[in-house]
């Protein structure tokens, strides 16, 4: 008696001879088990279907990679899809350590210093700024000092030093315009050489 031919080599045979019918229903017969294994690997649907099209892809393209005197075509496709599976969890981590090492750099990336003129005008300024301060008169300095440096509203300057508000706002007033006039002068070059000699 003929030995009977085993349906998976008739399947091998047909798709060698590029019978698409024969791709249809390996898809039929083992598509669902293929999406399975990619799927509990990659834990991704889009990661299983990436997976399946590759594996039966791989099997369209390269019919001869399946032997089936080495076993059945349902035990390589599973390997074929676990292998692949991995393959694709292995390059979403490499993508997302890209990523990030690419955030990290943004990140990492250091601020442009100043130009050194920038530097020199804004200490002169700072100078300048307590300096006019210093020459304030101690009420409106209170004021200032509360308002922009405690943070605290004209109402709640006026409460604190115990005055009405329509005393801590003129005084606030007053002094911001001096502060103004102050910062609008040219830069006094005694005031590097000797900024605590004009204190409170």
């Amino acid at each position: 008696m003929a030995e009977q031919s085993h349906p998976d080599t008739d399947l091998h045979q047909r798709l060698v001879y590029g019978d698409e019918t024969a791709l249809a229903e390996v898809y039929d017969t083992y598509g669902p088990l293929v999406h399975r294994i990619a799927g509990r690997v990659t834990r991704s649907p889009a990661g299983a279907e990436d997976v399946a099209q590759e594996v039966f892809a791989h099997l369209w393209s390269r019919p001869y990679a399946f032997d089936a005197r080495r076993g059945s075509l349902r035990t390589w496709l599973s390997m074929l899809a676990h292998r692949r599976a991995v393959d694709w969890v292995r390059g979403e981590e490499r993508h997302r350590k890209a990523a990030h090492a690419d955030d990290t750099t943004l990140h990492t990336i250091p601020t442009p210093d100043p130009p050194p003129e920038d530097v020199v005008m804004a200490r002169e300024r700072s100078l300048l700024l307590h300096s006019a301060l210093a020459r304030l008169p101690l009420p409106q300095r209170q004021v200032v000092h509360l308002a922009y440096f405690a943070g605290c509203t004209y109402r709640q300057a006026a409460v604190e030093l115990g005055i009405p508000e329509g005393t801590a706002k003129t005084r606030l007033r007053t002094a911001l315009r001096k502060l103004a006039e102050a910062l609008t002068e040219p830069p006094d070059p005694a005031l590097a050489d000797a900024p605590g000699e004009r204190g409170a």
